[in-house]
């Protein structure tokens, strides 16, 4: 079953965006392929499988 919500992660900073990417990871997220191809923003999956984005910061 597809999510029903797609949460987008706001980061202020490249160290930032790492720095959150390592904490979760280390909670149980874990990078997720949904298509999205060579993008400047991650996408992680929790534990369950709902997948979520940390965004690249403008």
């Amino acid at each position: 079953m597809k999510n029903r919500v797609h949460v987008d992660l706001a980061t202020t900073s490249a160290a930032h965006q790492a720095e959150l990417i390592t904490r979760l990871k280390d909670l149980g997220a874990t990078p997720a392929d949904v298509g999205q191809g060579d993008v400047p923003w991650t996408v992680l999956a929790d534990p369950e499988g709902n997948e979520f984005c940390l965004l690249t910061p403008a």
